[in-house]
């Protein structure tokens, strides 16, 4: 079995390249990438693919510029095999990272996301500490090895997403049966996992550190804290779960969504950032105070 690893491509192309590096530097060498290109700007990374002599990679360019949700669909359409990781196109795997998770998902089989250990760069690739990444690998990630089903897995994202989505490993037919939500392009990743929790899916965290992930102000996430759209999808999301979870009779699924308390604590801390609009500061309000 190989490994598929998807990208849905828009951004730096230096960037990337050292992606699709860190992806022919890995151990075990049964993986499988492909490339889905929606439409950046400029040839580079097609003409870089077009010179590498390895059936591995694959390179597709989509007709138009489709937007991040359909392309992430797109992604896990490209996988041929069970398991599937839509990669970041700025991050990078360490050299054991596929090698790891194979191992993983052959001592649990039935597990639908895999999250192994990560570690955090900056823009240019050296170690970071933000207080964001402080508060999710201090206060939220578990400080061992664990396996998390159903409501358990649903309520410990909803105290506070301590995943790192580039990084993840998926079951193939679980997330092509579920799918992507719509109108919510900044967390369809948080969306998605509470949605597989909410199918009685699992999650296993292997603590093992086998990824590099970027974090970075230019990054989609963190443009979307500025105009103000991300605390608008949050707000929503959680308020939609909190009733979701209250007719299953999810206790703590509830509570965690309507107390959200990182989501507030992160929305507070983007009251007066530098370059942060109007608009912004009005929604990370609503989310921090709101109901």
């Amino acid at each position: 079995m190989d490994l598929d690893i998807c990208v849905p491509y828009w951004g730096d192309p230096d960037q990337f390249l050292s992606t699709i590096a860190s992806v022919q530097a890995q151990t075990d060498p049964r993986w499988r990438l492909t490339i889905i290109d929606d439409c950046y700007p400029g040839t580079r990374v097609a003409d870089y693919v077009a010179t590498v002599n390895d059936p591995r990679i694959r390179y597709r360019r989509n007709e138009r510029n489709v937007g991040i949700t359909e392309n992430f669909r797109r992604a896990v359409d490209a996988a041929e095999g069970s398991h599937v990781v839509v990669l970041g196109s700025d991050d990078l795997l360490l050299p054991d990272y596929v090698a790891h998770v194979r191992e993983t998902i052959a001592a649990f089989p039935d597990v639908d996301v895999i999250q192994p250990g990560v570690r955090v760069i900056d823009g240019g690739g050296a170690p970071a500490r933000t207080l964001v990444d402080t508060i999710k690998q201090r206060l939220l990630t578990p400080r061992r090895a664990a396996t998390f089903r159903g409501e358990r897995m649903a309520a410990t994202l909803l105290r506070g997403n301590w995943l790192y989505w580039p990084s993840l490993v998926l079951r193939v037919d679980v997330v092509r049966s579920i799918g992507f939500r719509d109108g919510l392009p900044i967390i369809l990743d948080l969306a998605l996992l509470v949605d597989i929790a909410f199918s009685d899916g699992t999650l296993r965290y292997t603590r093992v550190p086998c990824f590099a992930y970027r974090r970075h102000s230019e990054s989609l996430s963190q443009t979307s804290l500025r105009d103000g759209s991300r605390f608008e999808d949050e707000r929503r999301f959680y308020r939609d779960t909190a009733i979701a979870a209250r007719a299953r009779g999810w206790k703590r699924a509830e509570r965690a969504a309507r107390l959200r308390l990182m989501s507030r604590l992160h929305a507070l801390s983007q009251l007066w950032p530098l370059g942060a609009s109007d608009t912004a500061r009005r929604a990370a309000w609503l989310l921090a105070v709101g109901r």
